[in-house]
This record gives C-alpha cells, sequence and structure tokens, in this order.
C-alpha cells in the first residue's frame, strides 16, 4: 500500500513537474513574442515572429499575428512611397507652375516699360502670352483631372461600346498632324466590329493621349500605327511607334506621377509627367489594364485592354 501511495505521489509530482515546464515554455516564447512585436513596432522593421513551439494554438497565433505585421509593413511600404512621390509631385508642380508664370510676366514686364515697341510687337508679345497662359490652364487642369480620377470623385457610366468606331474616329482626327509631320500611318481594324466594356469619351481621351505620346516622344521614326485585336474575352488596342523608345529599366515607371521620361525619350518634348499617369487611371476607371513594350528603334507599343462584350 506504502509502495503504491508512494508511486502515485512520485508520478503527480512529475506530472506537476511537466506542466511546470510546460507552463514556463509558454511563458517565455509569450514574453519573447512580447518583446519583439515592441521591438519590431518601435524600430519599424521589416521582420517577422519566429518562435518554434509545439503548441497547435500558439502556432495559429503566430500565423495570425505575422499576417498582420506583413499588412501594416506593406502599408507602412505603401504610405512611404506615396509620400516621397507627393513630395516629388510638388516640388515638380511648384516648377512646372513657375516656369510659364515667369515668362508670362516677363513679357507683361516688357509690354509696360517698353515704350518703343511697336504694335506689331506688342501683339507679338500678347499672343505668346496668351499661349502661355493656356499652356498654363491645361497644366492645372491636369492636375485637377488626376486628383479627381484617384480619390475616386469622376463617376464614369460603362456601357457597351464599338472599339473599332472610336478607334477609326481618334485616328482620323489626328489625320493633319500625321501627314504634315510626315508620318507613316498603319491602321488594322477587324472586318467584324469589337465591342467592350467601357466609355466613349474616356476611351477616345485615352487613344488622344496615347497617339499624342507617340507623335511626340516617337517623332523620330516617322511611323504610327493602331491594331485593334480579339483576345478571347478581351478587346486589344495597340498605339505603336518605331521612335527611340524606352528603355527596360524605364518601362516600369512611365506611369507614375511626374515621371518625364528624361532618359529614355526626346528632351525636347518634355511635359508635366502626368499624360500616362491620367492615361492609366482613366483605362482602370473602365475596368481594363494597359501594358507597355519597347524595343528602341524597333517597336514601342502600349496596350489597353478592355473586358469584351458580345453584340
Amino acid at each position: 500500500m506504502v509502495m503504491l501511495l508512494t508511486t502515485m505521489i512520485f508520478m503527480l509530482l512529475g506530472v506537476i513537474f511537466f506542466q511546470y515546464r510546460m507552463q514556463k515554455s509558454k511563458d517565455e516564447q509569450l514574453r519573447y513574442t512580447y518583446e519583439k512585436l515592441q521591438e519590431i513596432a518601435g524600430k519599424q522593421t521589416a521582420e517577422k515572429l519566429l518562435v518554434v513551439t509545439d503548441d497547435q494554438e500558439l502556432q495559429k497565433l503566430l500565423v495570425a499575428i505575422n499576417r498582420l505585421l506583413e499588412a501594416k509593413q506593406k502599408t507602412n511600404a505603401d504610405h512611404a512611397k506615396v509620400e516621397i512621390s507627393m513630395r516629388k509631385m510638388l516640388s515638380n508642380v511648384s516648377h512646372d507652375l513657375k516656369t510659364p508664370l515667369t515668362v508670362i510676366l516677363g513679357y507683361i514686364e516688357i509690354l509696360q516699360t517698353d515704350p518703343t515697341l511697336s504694335e506689331e510687337e506688342r501683339q507679338a508679345l500678347l499672343k505668346k502670352v496668351q499661349l502661355k497662359t493656356y499652356e498654363l490652364m491645361e497644366l492645372i487642369h491636369k492636375f485637377f483631372d488626376l486628383a479627381k480620377l484617384e480619390s475616386g470623385d469622376q463617376r464614369i457610366e460603362l456601357t457597351r461600346i464599338n472599339v473599332n468606331e472610336v478607334c477609326q474616329a481618334n485616328i482620323l482626327s489626328f489625320y493633319d498632324v500625321l501627314t504634315t509631320k510626315g508620318f507613316a500611318v498603319h491602321i488594322d481594324l477587324p472586318e467584324t466590329p469589337l465591342y467592350a466594356l467601357g466609355n466613349e469619351e474616356v476611351l477616345g481621351r485615352i487613344l488622344n493621349n496615347l497617339i499624342s505620346n507617340a507623335i511626340a516622344y516617337g517623332g523620330d521614326g516617322k511611323t504610327l500605327g493602331m491594331t485593334v485585336r480579339n483576345e478571347e474575352k478581351l478587346v486589344c488596342i495597340d498605339i505603336w511607334d518605331k521612335g527611340k523608345g524606352i528603355s527596360e529599366s524605364h518601362i516600369d515607371k512611365v506611369f507614375e506621377r511626374m515621371y518625364t521620361l528624361e532618359d529614355s525619350r526626346n528632351r525636347l518634348y518634355q511635359g508635366s509627367g502626368l499624360g500616362l499617369t491620367i492615361t492609366k487611371r482613366l483605362v482602370e476607371a473602365l475596368g481594363g489594364e494597359i501594358h507597355l513594350s519597347s524595343k528602341p528603334y524597333g517597336k514601342t507599343v502600349f496596350t489597353i485592354m478592355l473586358k469584351r462584350m458580345e453584340f
């Protein structure tokens, strides 16, 4: 009897000791988890929690915590990227607004202070003031448009549109410009009309931006093309040129705010850096995608992909 009681006591002590060790191990793991979380939060690092444990409930907790950390770190990274982009944008906005304003003020000062100007010279300066004012207003409109698109304030009604008709009308609107500049134009539209989910006005603006971009930046190739393709559930529109193109290192950046293609395109045609950003936002507002591929002096292609609709 005594031996049995003694054995039971030792067994109970063993169980208690095992539970004590388990609890102590769990306490240490929880303490480490807490301290590591404090460190990660304090230093804003990209670390994850790594704890070796057999406790399945603790494993589930660690998985959930790491998911939250990943989400927080992604949010922080996105916020930092937006902040950098906004600082750059404000800097460039200031510069882009200051330049035409300085020129306008210079012309006005000449008109006010130079009594020797002939009427013809005065009219020429006034014409320059008018052109610079239009340039400034266009830039302000671009900033306003981008702000509306990114805030979601601009509502776009989506309907079934005839892509062939919209593309044909837009390329024809550039006929005089292309002819004057000596461009060879290649238009490839399918005989059977293709329909897509979209908005005629918005798609027209997208095409206008891309064709203008091809004329300005791909002009040295003297070739411009438009191709409309049927890709199963998508309607694809290619706007292409054979100009200087865009180097691979710049392709991922061309749709960013204020990116002006300084190294990859002609410096004579530097713009606000908002045209392609607005174009991308408009394509996304139609539920589509836009992609770019480029082989310098071979073929630079902007491809718009919209959801195809039946007749």
